[in-house]
């Protein structure tokens, strides 16, 4: 009867089946589905399943640079920010991806905002677990008043091992604010250390000598706000030529570390989330952030150490790794208008060009996608009403 039986499974399966396979067959199918699962996830990771989906991360921040569009110039915020929000997460409906988002937007100015702890994606069996840091619209200010430097941003974030937890991989940061320094692949390496407690004159002074530059010669990227004023007095006493931006500072710590931004350092302080999404960007390029948290005043300060900081916290100084761990690391942007890192919106005739960037950081690899949308045939699916619409 043994050999009668290995005959039939034989004629069923190909090829007499281990111990172990045997056993399974007796399992409950619940069991049964949970191992199947398990397996599936991890031969979806073996195929780098993060490949697979990153033009779905350009498909969102398309749609949400072109949903926002609507209101440039309008002097309505809100309402542009609530517009890119609702794209994305028409959008992410329809993506295998299981999603969670760990750096949101919107709990610093009560706007609209995609929020921490939100699912992303649709979540079905297998599909690859991410963190998600978000910003909708990089620069709403600027969106409002139609001036350039907005962009739409999504960073994610990928276990190696497919039973681990992303969540912990994208830093979030307590502050709203945080001290800036980024700067690229060349300045990061050799000789010489950039320091946040440094003074502006030595550290652009490491930098030109890195670059192989006088430091008149070098160009430094600040966000235009008056806590900056004595920066700004002291990076102009140097001798560099600043670059003022009125908001929209994830393009701005990112161009140091893209060839040919015409940018050699960004130097300042901006919002947290913000610092997190620049890092993820600026480790796909090979190049380096520091931050450190920043509070706004002793009401602030004091509030973090009640929350359970210590003095050692808020002094530490972040690097790009600490705020995006690992090497799975996936950044997509979108221009909605110009700016250091991305050309914004274009209506031609019939058609709308958009500009965007996909970068990763396993392989340092950066694409540059311009894609021509027909405004008679585009379609942006939004989530408020669950129903495609029309450009």
């Amino acid at each position: 009867m043994a050999g009668h039986n290995d005959s039939q499974q034989k004629k069923e399966t190909g090829a007499v089946q281990p111990a172990g396979r045997v056993a399974q067959l007796n399992e409950s199918p619940a069991t049964s589905a949970v191992q199947d699962d398990v397996r599936y996830t991890a031969a979806a990771y073996s195929i780098d399943q993060e490949r697979l989906v990153g033009l779905e991360f350009i498909r969102a921040t398309e749609a949400a640079a072109l949903n926002a569009y609507k209101w440039m110039g309008k002097g309505d915020k809100e309402s542009a920010d609530f517009a890119a929000c609702d794209a994305i997460r028409g959008l992410f409906d329809t993506v295998a991806i299981s999603g969670t988002v760990t750096i949101g937007e919107g709990a610093k100015d009560q706007a609209p905002g995609i929020f921490k702890g939100e699912k992303l994606g649709t979540w079905c069996p297998g599909s690859i677990r991410m963190a998600i840091a978000v910003d909708p619209i990089d620069g709403t200010t600027i969106v409002s008043k139609g001036l350039p430097g907005a962009i739409s941003v999504i960073a994610a974030a990928t276990c190696e091992n497919p039973e681990d937890d992303p969540n912990k991989l994208l830093a979030d940061i307590p502050s709203f604010y945080m001290n800036k320094i980024s700067f690229g692949p060349k300045v990061k390496h050799g000789p010489g250390r950039i320091r946040l407690d440094n003074t502006v004159q030595d550290n652009l002074e490491i930098i030109a000598l890195k670059l192989g530059k006088r430091v008149q010669d070098l160009t430094v990227v600040v966000l235009d706000r008056p806590r900056h004023e004595r920066l700004i007095h002291d990076i102009r006493r140097a001798g560099a030529a600043i670059r003022l931006i009125s908001d929209g500072d994830i393009a701005g710590a990112i161009a140091p570390s893209l060839p040919g931004s015409g940018v050699d350092v960004y130097m300042g302080t901006g919002g947290s989330p913000e610092a997190v999404l620049a890092a993820a960007g600026i480790k796909c390029l090979g190049g380096e952030i520091l931050a450190q948290m920043w509070p706004r005043d002793d009401a602030e300060r004091k509030a973090l150490k009640d929350s359970g900081l210590t003095d050692a916290d808020l002094n530490r100084v972040y690097t790009a790794d600490d705020l995006a761990k690992g090497n799975r690391i996936l950044f997509a942007a979108t221009g909605i208008s110009d700016s250091t890192l991305l050309k914004g919106i274009r209506y031609e005739d019939t058609h709308v060009i958009t500009y965007s960037i996909l970068m990763r950081a396993k392989n340092q690899t950066v694409r540059y996608i311009k894609t021509v949308h027909n405004l008679d045939m585009k379609m942006i699916r939004l989530r408020s009403d669950r129903q495609e619409h029309a450009l």
